[in-house]
């Protein structure tokens, strides 16, 4: 019988290579950087907390390290990235926040598109010239309700709206991606930009939202479904390609190769992949843009301008 999806038993030895992961003291961030670690990884755990990173590490096999980083604040990353020496193999923008109550980052943005877009997107910009191998974001299907407005990205011409707000966030992850990916090829680089979609997990990223939403998550996280209904709401008022001038990576040819974005940039050839649930781009499995995934680069270009 073929074995049906991924699991860490799958990842090839790291042993060598050197990973950030933020966000790693719980949750998703925990878990990759437990299992890269014990494959042999040299794994730095970028986290805001310190104390919570500390006690991470001390549960995780191997080599790791904590280091403070807090992406709602750009003072925190450039830190970060200015006491970084050497090579960086991988880095996993793994942190993120979800439909919090409206607040500002210390630099003045709103709070969810400060951590979850503008922290990584400075972050990544700034490491750049150490990393050998690839950039992961974790982005999610949300990303097909996003409306992302160069112009207005603190979102200050509509009443705030916290679930609104993370699905433009995770669009404006995907569009990050598209055009980091389509200026590393222009440049004629090895390293891949990669966007990954977890579904739903067991973590306490929603274990703030309160009311029917808030329960309605928790029932789903803790029977371990994806939203599949989701794709079914949504299916309607958005895809990349209509609302955004971008390619469903989704519709390229699954391959083993993108069940190795994370981990193994030998194996990998810039192959998109679905998850077992069929057409789509399931949990678990991870998206490389092409040359030609992004039809308006335009509007990725306008992102960009805005963080300088």
């Amino acid at each position: 019988m073929a074995k049906q999806g991924w699991t860490a038993a799958d990842l090839p030895a790291m042993t060598g290579r050197t990973v950030v992961v933020t966000g790693a003291s719980s949750g998703l961030g925990f878990v990759t950087a437990r299992e890269l670690a014990a494959k042999g990884a040299r794994v730095i755990l970028a986290v805001r907390d310190e104390a919570k990173g500390d006690q991470a590490a001390a549960a995780m096999p191997g080599t790791t390290e904590v280091r403070p980083l807090d992406l709602a604040s750009l003072a925190s990353v450039r830190a970060f990235a200015a006491a970084w020496t050497g090579p960086l193999d991988i880095l996993i923008n793994n942190a993120g926040i979800m439909q919090v109550p409206q607040a500002r980052t210390a630099d003045g943005f709103e709070l969810q598109i400060g951590t979850n877009h503008l922290g990584p997107f400075a972050l990544t910009t700034l490491l750049m010239p150490h990393i050998t191998a690839r950039v992961v974001t974790v982005s999610s299907e949300m990303h097909k309700r996003g409306r992302v407005d160069p112009g207005d990205l603190n979102g200050e011409r509509r009443p705030y709206d916290s679930f609104q707000a993370y699905c433009d966030t995770k669009l404006a992850n995907l569009l990050f991606t598209f055009e980091l990916q389509r200026r590393l090829t222009r440049a004629g680089s090895s390293v891949r930009s990669m966007a990954a979609h977890p579904g739903i997990s067991k973590t306490s990223l929603a274990s703030h939202v309160t009311g029917l939403k808030g329960l309605g998550l928790k029932i789903l996280a803790a029977l371990g479904y994806e939203i599949l209904f989701v794709r079914n709401l949504f299916k309607r008022t958005c895809s990349l390609r209509l609302s955004h001038g971008i390619k469903d990576p989704s519709r390229r040819q699954p391959s083993r190769a993108a069940r190795q974005a994370r981990a193994d940039p030998r194996r990998h050839r810039g192959r998109g992949g679905r998850g077992d649930a069929g057409r789509g781009t399931g949990p678990g499995y991870h998206a490389a843009p092409g040359p030609r995934a992004g039809h308006r680069p335009g509007v990725a270009v306008r992102l960009r301008a805005q963080h300088r």
